[in-house]
């Protein structure tokens, strides 16, 4: 089964300098149909302005993952990291017993675009980590994120595993796990699920499907979520 969650139908946030659009609920916009998808609790998708960012501020317990799509991110936190991400590049965060961070756009002139996703974690009060890696040079569908780092993905307190698909206008065929659900977000161009069409923004959730055959409609950047059943 096929759900559609189409890009229109997202929270909208506006605020100058950050235009955001939320796959799930979150700080003004609230609609309890759109709590999360099991781990899952939240897909913001981020324009930020040049120079603009988030300054210094608190999480805990949870596990952050920030995908750039276009520009960079100045990153600084209190685990003494200061970095830079750039597009194609994947970090995760578990904020563990707590963590400060910023996140500003590295450009004063250049939008950045950015997914930031929330995954619950199976842990409370772990230490604190960070990492980031380059997955710009991957192509098909690659394992970026998993709970024990498995194929040089990034590992996270939670049973979780998010692919990245890339894929010109060839096709490829995903073999969905017993006992898993799925949710995908088309960030970049369109593609075909299971003979169904979405485009830029659009996202799916995904339950009962042994075999996922995705084709691109054009070049296509998405990310696909491997979650525990309900």
């Amino acid at each position: 089964m096929i759900t559609l969650r189409r890009s229109s139908e997202r929270g909208h946030a506006k605020h100058g300098w950050l235009e955001s659009r939320h796959s799930f609920s979150f700080a003004d916009y609230y609609d309890p149909g759109f709590m999360g998808y099991s781990d899952l609790r939240v897909i913001n998708d981020d324009w930020v302005a040049g120079g603009a960012g988030f300054g210094a501020h608190p999480h805990k317990d949870m596990e952050i993952i920030t995908y750039v799509l276009e520009g960079s991110i100045a990153h600084e936190d209190t685990m003494n990291n200061a970095s830079e991400l750039k597009a194609g590049e994947v970090q995760v965060m578990s904020a563990g017993t707590g963590v400060f961070h910023s996140e500003f756009n590295a450009s004063d002139s250049q939008k950045l675009n950015f997914l930031q996703i929330w995954i619950l974690p199976n842990q409370k009060d772990v230490a604190p980590r960070y990492a980031q890696k380059d997955f710009s040079g991957t192509k098909g569908i690659t394992l970026v994120v998993s709970p024990d780092g498995q194929d040089g993905s990034i590992p996270i307190h939670q049973d979780a595993r998010l692919y990245q698909i890339k894929l010109d206008t060839e096709a490829c065929i995903f073999s969905a796990a017993e006992a898993k659900v799925y949710y995908i977000h088309v960030a970049v161009g369109g593609l075909v699920l299971n003979g169904i069409s979405l485009q830029a923004g659009d996202g799916a959730y995904i339950a009962d499907e042994a075999m996922l055959r995705i084709e691109a409609q054009k070049n296509v950047e998405a990310l696909l979520f491997e979650l525990r059943g309900h």
